[in-house]
């Protein structure tokens, strides 16, 4: 794996090449340390990414932990949400629950008041919220059987809408892997484009598709600003490195420093398709669009591509691509944040072994980029701190300082030793350099929430118990910890709530840490000395998407009105919902339930909702199966349109 580097680089020009990196063991980024240079030639970055490449290679390729990495991470590292859009929220319809309200992030449904996109299984709707008719549906993968495992997302502006469609296996070398299936050894490389697909949708009638673009590798994320979106996108290089089972290890790896020495450019650089007016055109990231950091590993490259959904089509991207890796991205706007750590490389072998971590591996790189232009993102600074992050969640520009939270140390097994930080960074020329830290909290547990709202940080850990913290930040170089609240359970999502309040979603448990079901709190954290837990609404054997994407989230302040999808297991069948509960002052009180189960095929059939939002007054909830619309004053059913 590279270093940590996702989304948006501007190439710095006219710098020399510099010496061929060290094995990744012993590269690191020390805060101010980071530069980010071209390559003087398309053979000379061929000959450095063998090179670099040729460090790395062991017996099984680049290694089977490579796939834990990219595919095991998924759904888990991705919880985006926050705030809510408040442009959405005066204009009476609620937007997709993100982090920074002048950052949109994709989701599989969207609205602007006058419309309702969505997508499931591969097909595009529309509704119109007034009529509470669906006025328009679009196949997106003509020929497909619908659902192929992977979920796509959504962005919307004006009367475009984009789709990202994930395509599966191809964010990394394929492995030495014994044994037959669809990865067998000794199966090739696909020659056709693997990774994912953007779909520029028109909506200004019937939904036609006038845009598409594919690209080599797998979807990181994207972020929106106005009608500008950046995708993030990770890809390695297109190598099969076959199975010898009789050979000694020593034996493959040379092996398979040969294939590295006898690999193209074409190997390497992600490839990529432009379909528009029904012509199709093909390409691939130039060389003299690829940087460097000053270490990396040439395995992991990652492209960030720039469209404006105000154009008449999507075109090539202004593809820049960075020989580098990424997990977590986090825009306030004006600003993209892009970090990534070892711990998709590093806990799998750890867990099994039960051993701590090597320091060297605990580092989470960060790498700040100005995003305030239409063009490609410019790079601004970067920083390397201790730990390992949660999710996006864990970082926060505030008054010019990002703050970041990480756990570093064990976490796991009879004796953990982990501990967790937050860190106040700036900007000093190209260094995020740290200003200030607040170490030791939730020892021999991990963090399971963070929020930063203004001034002040909250972070959960737990293992048997849940300290909330609450962290005041307002002096950057002199943080501290303000004031701790210890309860049974944990709260894995974060949510401002108001003057005082903050909303937390997570699972009780008992006093030995075992989880009981979802469990809401409501917590007064006025007097961040004396945070306070003042409400608990519990659902036994309860379980909620929200706890681990907080786009499955609502909140409506203009109604004080919470919803999240359930999913209650019993000695039965599942059940699932989405619960409506509004918060008052001392507490909540349960508004009722939506369930979709007239939408399935067949009794018994199960229709989970995934999400919820806010039109006019109107109440829609969105599942595989269709939406309906509920009365937020009677919570009665005003409609259901089936999709399914």
């Amino acid at each position: 794996m590279g270093l940590a580097l996702v989304a948006g680089l501007a190439l710095v020009t006219g710098c020399t090449a510099e010496p061929v990196p060290a094995p990744p063991r012993d590269r690191g980024v020390p805060a101010g340390g980071f530069r980010l240079v071209a390559f003087d030639s398309c053979p000379e970055a061929l000959r450095q990414l063998k090179t670099a490449a040729k460090a790395y290679v062991g017996p099984w390729g680049f290694g089977p932990i490579e796939d834990m990495r990219t595919f095991g991470r998924a759904e888990q590292a991705e919880a985006p949400a926050a705030a809510g859009r408040a442009d959405a929220a005066a204009k009476g319809y609620s937007g997709t629950n993100t982090h920074e309200a002048g950052a949109d992030e994709p989701d599989l449904v969207k609205t602007d008041g006058k419309r309702i996109v969505t997508v499931s299984h591969g097909k595009l709707y529309v509704v119109d919220p007034a009529t509470r008719r669906l006025t328009g549906e679009l196949e997106l993968a003509p020929g497909a059987d619908g659902f192929d495992g992977a979920e796509d997302g959504l962005l919307l502006q004006g009367d475009r809408a984009l789709v990202l469609r994930r395509d599966g296996w191809a964010g990394v070398a394929k492995p030495a892997v014994p044994g037959g299936g669809a990865r067998a050894a000794d199966a090739p490389m696909p020659d056709g484009i693997l990774g994912p697909q953007l779909i520029m949708v028109d909506l200004s009638g019937e939904p036609k598709i006038i845009g598409e673009y594919r690209i080599d590798g797998n979807l990181v994320d994207a972020r929106q600003v106005g009608t500008t979106v950046r995708v993030v996108v990770r890809s390695a290089p297109r190598l099969n490195f076959p199975y010898r089972e009789r050979a000694t290890d020593e034996q493959r790896t040379t092996a398979n420093r040969e294939i590295i020495d006898n690999a193209t450019a074409d190997d390497w650089l992600p490839r990529y398709e432009v379909t528009s007016g029904g012509r199709t055109s093909a390409g691939r990231v130039g060389c003299e669009r690829v940087s460097r950091p000053a270490a990396y590993s040439g395995t992991s490259l990652v492209t960030v591509l720039s469209f404006d959904l105000g154009a008449a089509t999507l075109g090539a991207g202004d593809p820049v691509t960075v020989i580098a890796d990424g997990d977590t991205v986090y825009s306030n706007g004006p600003r993209l944040y892009v970090a990534n750590d070892q711990r998709w490389r590093v806990l799998p072998m750890l867990t099994t072994r039960n051993i701590a971590p090597d320091p060297r591996d605990e580092t989470t790189e960060i790498y700040q980029f100005d995003i305030s232009g239409a063009g490609a993102p410019r790079y601004v600074a970067a920083a390397s701190v201790p730990g390992w992050l949660i999710n996006q969640y864990a970082m926060s520009e505030w008054d010019g300082h990002l703050r970041v939270a990480t756990t570093s140390g064990r976490s796991w097994g009879d004796k953990p030793k982990s501990t967790s930080s937050v860190y106040v960074l700036r900007a000093d020329g190209t260094a995020l350099t740290q200003v200030g830290k607040v170490t030791g909290l939730g020892k021999g547990e991990r963090i399971y929430a963070v929020r930063f709202v203004g001034g002040t940080g909250y972070v959960v850990t737990f293992r048997q118990t849940d300290p909330l913290y609450t962290v005041d930040l307002r002096d950057p170089g002199a943080p501290k910890v303000s004031g701790e609240l210890k309860i049974n359970g944990y709260s894995a999502y974060l949510h401002p709530a108001g003057e005082g309040r903050l909303l937390g979603v997570g699972q009780e448990a008992s006093d030995r840490g075992r989880v009981q079901g979802t469990q809401l709190s409501l917590f007064d954290v006025a007097d961040p000395a004396e945070p306070t837990r003042i409400a608990q609404y519990h659902v036994r054997q309860g379980h909620s998407e929200a706890e681990f994407d907080p786009h499955a989230f609502l909140y409506w302040p203009a109604e004080r009105l919470v919803v999240v999808p359930l999913t209650v297991y019993d000695t039965r069948l599942p059940s699932n919902v989405a619960l409506a509960l509004r918060v008052g002052d001392g507490g909540f009180t349960e508004v009722g339930t939506v369930d979709h189960t007239q939408g399935t095929r067949r009794r018994g059939d199960l229709a989970p909702i995934r999400r919820s939002l806010v039109v006019d007054g109107v109440l829609w909830t969105v599942s595989d199966a269709g939406l309906k619309a509920t009365s937020l004053s009677t919570m009665k059913t005003l409609g259901w349109l089936r999709t399914a």
